[in-house]
């Protein structure tokens, strides 16, 4: 593909491109490449001049820069093709889907997979091997359901949904549209919920329902539990990382990016646009505010108010964390200096 056929399919958000100045400058892409092996026939991108350095090394055609002048001026200078934006990262991953698409395979039935008579399935439905579709499935139209799938009965899955090879579907779950769920994932399983009694633990039913809103993306070997009573529910375009946790009666707003090794405890809320990084731990019926940001390893043991940046364990607000993390590394000095002053005050040390 041509360098101009890329900014001309790329369109909106696009600020400017080398084709301006160096109109001659339109060579041929085929692939993208990560900055630090991209060669030529690539394109690639950079976020700022911290990475000016990859700029001067890299052998690629073609960049996604940032609006920046002297960006602009070192990539001309090199004679690389660029292309301007102010969110060079979104642009990039645009650019990637002009070169590369998922695997979709074509609508059809395969002769191993397991149909109750009485499931229902729409128009340009694709299931695998050895797939299985329990009793009262509702299965919209365009939906893919690849290999060794297990749907449980009464499960409801949304038009274009994708369930990706050897996930697990439970009872009465329901899936909306444009979802995707990738292997190994096990969606509506059993909360945790036993009760203590005099002669152990009693275990207590789980007859509520597992619920995905339209646009959820559930990475690989997650789970999302269903609860005693009512429903666990994520919110619509929510995207959660492999590895995940979401216990029993969850409540997860929409817009929510949650990474990898994450655990929500049950009962936890979550609003609108919250972002939990990695290792994350959610207390039982802990609320996270709209907008709210959890970095690395944080444990969240109370509510968090909406917009709030929280870090550290237990959670305390980002830039207190800071402060105490700057301290942390000073205190073998400021164990001395305690120990001197203590001799000079003749208090007992301890």
């Amino acid at each position: 593909m041509k360098f101009s056929a890329i900014v001309t399919a790329l369109g909106d958000g696009v600020d400017r491109s080398s084709l301006d100045a160096l109109p001659d400058l339109d060579p041929d892409i085929s692939e993208v490449a990560p900055i630090e092996t991209a060669a030529s026939g690539q394109i690639s991108y950079i976020e700022g001049q911290k990475y000016t350095a990859e700029l001067q090394a890299t052998r690629a055609s073609a960049l996604i820069l940032p609006v920046d002048e002297e960006l602009w001026a070192v990539a001309s200078a090199k004679q690389i093709a660029w292309i301007a934006a102010r969110d060079p990262r979104w642009v990039f991953a645009r650019t990637i889907a002009l070169f590369y698409q998922p695997f979709r395979p074509q609508a059809g039935i395969h002769p191993t997979a397991t149909i109750a008579p009485d499931a229902t399935l729409g128009a340009d439905v694709f299931i695998g091997a050895n797939a299985v579709i329990g009793a009262g499935v509702k299965i919209a139209d365009g939906a893919c359901i690849h290999a060794n799938v297990a749907i449980y009965p009464q499960v409801k899955i949304g038009p274009r949904t994708v369930l990706h090879a050897n996930c697990t579907i439970h009872e009465r779950s329901q899936i909306g549209a444009d979802c995707v769920v990738h292997s190994g994932v096990v969606i509506g399983a059993e909360g945790f919920g036993f009760v203590p009694t005099p002669s152990g633990w009693f275990k207590m039913e789980q007859s509520g329902v597992a619920i995905l809103e339209d646009g959820v993306e559930i990475g690989a070997n997650s789970t999302v539990d269903r609860p005693a009573v009512g429903e666990t529910r994520i919110g619509s375009h929510t995207k959660i990382d492999n590895l995940v946790q979401v216990g029993h009666g969850c409540k997860i707003g929409s817009n929510c990016a949650i990474a990898a090794q994450v655990g929500l405890a049950g009962g936890v809320t979550l609003g609108n646009n919250v972002i939990l990084a990695g290792q994350v731990g959610v207390a039982n019926r802990a609320k996270v505010g709209d907008g709210a940001i959890a970095s690395a390893k944080t444990g969240i043991h109370q509510d968090v108010r909406p917009g709030a940046v929280m870090s550290g364990f237990p959670a305390v607000p980002n830039r207190v964390w800071l402060k105490c993390a700057a301290i942390y590394k000073r205190l073998p000095e400021v164990y001395q200096l305690l120990r001197q002053l203590s001799r000079q005050q003749n208090f007992p040390e301890g």
